[in-house]
């Protein structure tokens, strides 16, 4: 039994229908102990991260289509304050600081997710797409599936790890690279890139970073990047990454941004052997590749999606470590909708996190 003293009613940031216009709605019911199945915990939570796929579910702009009405969010960090009645073995106690990632839950019982792709359960969980997200002050979660967050890592530094953090690092981790080698990072300077920046000096990789902006120049330059590129300003772009690894071009690219075109440029500018990494989920546009260039230049191209529960922990600790440093800035949960309309127009540099215990 919980011994926090949990309300009846809560504030959340909901959407009403896909498309709608986010509310802000402060007598939204709690779970109560009692109610939480075997398996579920209620987290209370303190810090939330944004992501442009908050942005995608709000809209229904993907192929696939959020719940509504949609309470999204999927990087949030908070207290453990009840457990479920009659859950076995719990990993996580009363009172822990835990984290809520975009795969909610997964069966752990599948070819997939004995294999290590929980994200790709059929019976997968979805925070703030399929089940209720952490954009409100109280989440029901998953025991199995929430991330102990390392002690002395902040929340508000910790959030955006749970999803931008474990999927750039996830695709770095599998991009087929060894220290010394060149990764291009297009959309180097927002919220994924910036982490992916981080993540690939950290393992030792030379980054070439692909935006626009001062601002961003600055940014990736001040976390490592070797070359930058501004996209707006470069008359070509896969000659200036061949002129920057010295004529065959890099040995990989991850590409966060939510545009086709990141895709298909990259397929030029990588070396043979090289490997292109799909992260950024540009909605129903289309990756075209030659077939005869693929194959000629021996070109992988995998699809990195999110990353499983091992994966999370590794990526937390290698930020507790300082690593790796989000560069965010705090906003109260009112000014969603101002943060969607700096993401639809790019204007987001790092990560915005809304601080929940205002």
């Amino acid at each position: 039994m919980s011994n926090f003293k949990i309300p009846a009613t809560q504030k959340v940031a909901v959407v009403p229908k896909a498309g709608g216009t986010i509310e802000i709605k402060h007598d939204w019911p709690v779970r109560q102990q009692k109610d939480l199945a075997p398996g579920e915990c209620l987290v209370k939570i303190e810090s939330s991260g944004c992501c442009h796929t908050d942005l995608h579910a709000a809209l229904g702009d993907w192929p696939l289509q959020a719940m509504t009405p949609l309470i999204g969010g999927h990087e949030g960090v908070g207290i453990v304050v009840a457990i479920g009645n009659n859950t076995n073995n719990s990993p996580v106690k009363l009172g822990e600081r835990v984290g809520i990632k975009w795969l909610a839950d997964s069966c752990l019982n599948c070819e997939d997710c004995r294999k290590g792709r929980e994200q790709n359960c059929s019976q997968a969980k979805l925070s703030g797409f399929t089940v209720d997200g952490t954009f409100a002050e109280y989440v029901v979660s998953f025991v199995n599936h929430v991330t102990p967050i390392p002690e002395g890592f902040p929340s508000n530094d910790a959030a955006s790890i749970l999803c931008a953090g474990v999927t750039v690092y996830r695709a770095i981790k599998n991009s087929r690279t060894e220290q010394g080698d060149w990764i291009v990072i297009p959309g180097a300077g927002g919220g994924l890139g910036h982490l992916a920046v981080q993540y690939a000096r950290a393992r030792g990789l030379r980054v070439i970073a692909i935006d626009t902006g001062d601002h961003k120049a600055k940014l990736c330059k001040d976390l490592g990047a070797e070359a930058w590129i501004d996209f707006k300003t470069s008359k070509d772009i896969v000659a200036d990454v061949k002129k920057v690894t010295g004529g065959p071009g890099a040995h990989s690219a991850v590409v966060t941004a939510a545009s086709s075109g990141g895709y298909t440029q990259a397929l030029d500018y990588l070396r043979a052997g090289a490997t292109l990494m799909a992260v950024g989920l540009p909605g129903t546009a289309t990756l075209n590749a030659s077939i005869f260039f693929t194959v000629f230049k021996s070109i992988s191209i995998c699809g990195s999606y999110v990353g499983n529960r091992q994966d999370a922990r590794e990526a937390l600790e290698i930020a507790a470590r300082g690593q790796v440093k989000v560069h965010f800035v705090t906003k109260d949960l009112k000014e969603l909708k101002d943060t969607y309309d700096g993401l639809t127009a790019g204007t987001v540099a790092g990560r915005v996190v809304f601080d929940m215990t205002k």
